[in-house]
């Protein structure tokens, strides 16, 4: 069974630093892009990172050079360190794998959720 586990959100002031982890369990990690989507109160959910298996990274404009997403593929997790934090970063941020090789390929799976709160 698959499940995807966040956990690292927390209250953080602006200009602050949070690092958000990912742990999946199920044998798909190394086979799968993982990314890191964000939703904010009231907005739809938002791509805000994702990296390849080949290690190939992507940001979203708004937090490029601030946010940094990496992978352990021997721990099967991801994390997402967010530098320079602003109030408009506040979210619920969500990781996701699409799994891109082997028998689930083209699912994609989702965690629960972890909060920021990024305030004065």
């Amino acid at each position: 069974q698959v499940q995807l586990v966040e956990s690292g959100g927390d209250f953080v002031r602006p200009g602050g630093s949070l690092k958000v982890s990912c742990k999946v369990s199920g044998d798909i990690f190394g086979l799968s892009t993982v990314s890191w989507y964000r939703q904010a109160s009231g907005e739809e959910r938002d791509l805000v990172a994702s990296m390849t298996t080949g290690l190939i990274s992507w940001y979203a404009g708004s937090v490029e050079g601030r946010f940094t997403i990496s992978r352990d593929n021997d721990q099967s997790t991801t994390y997402l360190q967010m530098n320079n934090l602003e109030p408009a970063d506040t979210a619920v941020y969500f990781c996701s794998l699409h799994v891109d090789w082997g028998p689930l390929q083209g699912r994609r799976f989702w965690g629960q959720g972890t909060q920021v709160t990024v305030s004065s």
